[in-house]
């Protein structure tokens, strides 16, 4: 079974995660996801697997995230599609396994669904 990580080379996190799945026998498939965004429907089931509606998927913290989200009454579709035309928005790393993924923050925490 493949194993991805939605990974952002430029993030200490995202790198670690990278790191641990490789020093644990893994070569997952890497999605750089700013150059490579998953399409809605991913990132709609990726949410699924993580239990998590868009707004607990995002970084706050961005420009895009004041610019798109802030304050505004997004149904989830309209979120999803948002997230996917700004990408920066969306935490990392997301590592995915079969039918589950794990956010790696900290990177153990993916560990979980090997």
């Amino acid at each position: 079974m493949t194993v991805k990580i939605y990974h952002n080379p430029r993030c200490s996190k995202s790198r670690q995660t990278l790191a641990l799945l490789q020093d644990n026998g893994i070569s997952p498939e890497v999605i750089e996801y700013l150059n490579t965004p998953p399409s809605p429907s991913e990132l709609d089931q990726i949410l699924t697997m993580l239990g998590k509606q868009p707004s607990e998927l995002m970084r706050t913290g961005e420009e895009e995230f004041n610019t798109y989200f802030k304050a505004k009454d997004l149904s989830r579709d309209e979120s999803i599609a948002l997230m996917v035309a700004h990408p920066k928005v969306i935490e990392r790393p997301i590592v995915v396994h079969g039918n589950k993924a794990a956010i790696g923050r900290p990177p153990e925490n993916v560990l979980a669904i090997l």
